[in-house]
């Protein structure tokens, strides 16, 4: 499918830029026209984490003119080994201004548009408007369907990707009036076609549960980049109506077909959206605080009380709260009653990493018959709020 140039050609090169581009120049179908366009374009990358970050590095690199990010995180430790835009120095460091200095070291030319901020019902049209296209490479489902949402609202193409351990998938989404005249044949094809709802909340694991393989991110970054620019030049095949499925385990590369409908689900918004990505607690939670003062009281022995980590083997080994018992959570759901006889008779308070898996121990437990009480935020909550010196993952 070879759509029309969704960027107009900008000014004449100049030398300097011939020479900067001279590679890219030299490609069969490309040339100045294309170069012209790049620099004309504005792209908006959702997220300088593993994803945004080798994709603002390309498409920097090619001269794409306008680059917006969007991102409310600071640089972490854990981010290095997959988020190759940041540097050690830059440990604490909004990413956003991390990347802007990255991109202008690399290709001074290009304009960087820092959004400060996370992108949500309220913004995502405003900001949106003003670009070309967008690459979303958020890593949650409440973001990641209120971008589907504004794109196909203002029929802005949307270049998606999602990775997980040793898999990742990229498609291209466009729909609207905007796809139409570009090229795209009705009724275009959008987030909702592949997964028309969100999955079950706490259903599917967060890179920080499950693991990634960092280099897996550069792979994927730069094929949404590539996307990117053949869409701001009209060069090349876009992957709209396929999904490149990548498995780095076994080096394998499939392209699946991908159906727009015109019976697919309204964008979700508003409670509505909220409540679909949102866990809904069946029992009592507690923070992090409470939970130190608990901690303290139990040491001094005004408090009786179980505590449960129900993280996996090699997360416990990083790190655990002094005092724990350790229980997988697949041992706790595969029966509740085993794991309860392992401590002794009282309440019991769950932690995990972020206080996902935590929950659902929590209510597996007393679904037997014990109190248990879920620890919001879980152990990235204590390393962020109460021991900042423990070991971080």
């Amino acid at each position: 499918m070879t759509l029309t140039p969704l960027a107009a050609a900008g000014p004449d090169l100049t030398s300097s830029q011939r020479e900067r581009y001279a590679r890219q120049l030299r490609l069969p179908g490309f040339g100045e026209d294309s170069q012209r366009r790049l620099a004309s374009g504005r792209v908006l990358v959702v997220g300088a984490g593993g994803l945004g970050s080798p994709a603002l590095l390309y498409l920097a690199a090619a001269g794409v003119g306008t680059i917006g990010i969007i991102d409310d995180d600071v640089v972490d430790l854990t981010n290095l080994h997959r988020q190759v835009i940041h540097t050690t120095a830059e440990v604490g460091v909004p990413k956003t201004a991390s990347a802007a200095k990255a991109i202008h070291d690399l290709n001074p030319e290009v304009r960087v548009i820092e959004h400060a901020c996370r992108i949500t019902e309220d913004n995502a049209q405003e900001i949106i408007s003003d670009y070309d296209l967008v690459l979303d490479g958020t890593d949650n489902f409440l973001t990641r369907y209120t971008v589907d949402a504004a794109c196909s609202q203002l029929s802005v193409p949307e270049i998606w990707g999602s990775i997980l351990r040793y898999s990742a998938q990229v498609s291209v989404f466009w729909t609207g009036p905007n796809a139409t005249a570009h090229g795209v044949p009705e009724p275009g094809v959008c987030l909702r076609d592949l997964f028309p709802t969100p999955p079950p909340p706490g259903s599917t694991p967060s890179c920080g549960e499950a693991g990634v393989l960092g280099l897996l991110c550069g792979q994927v970054g730069s094929v949404m980049a590539g996307e990117a620019i053949k869409l701001l030049t009209g060069t090349g095949d876009p992957l709209i109506g396929r999904i490149l499925v990548l498995d780095a385990a076994s080096t394998t590369y499939t392209t699946i077909p991908l159906r727009g409908s015109l019976d697919r689900p309204a964008p979700l918004g508003g409670q509505e959206l909220t409540d679909a990505c949102t866990l809904t607690p069946r029992v009592a939670t507690i923070d992090v605080a409470k939970l130190h003062d608990l901690l303290e009281a139990r040491t001094a022995g005004d408090a009786t009380f179980n505590l449960l980590d129900v993280r996996e083997d090699d997360e416990w080994e990083i790190n655990r709260l002094d005092g724990a018992v350790h229980i997988p959570l697949g041992s706790v759901l595969d029966d509740p009653s085993a794991a309860i006889s392992q401590m002794p008779s009282g309440p019991v308070y769950v932690y995990c990493l972020g206080g996902v898996r935590s929950l659902k121990a929590a209510e597996a437990i007393a679904d037997a018959g014990t109190t248990a009480i879920s620890v919001d935020g879980g152990i990235r909550a204590w390393w962020t709020e109460i021991d900042p010196t423990m070991a971080r993952y």
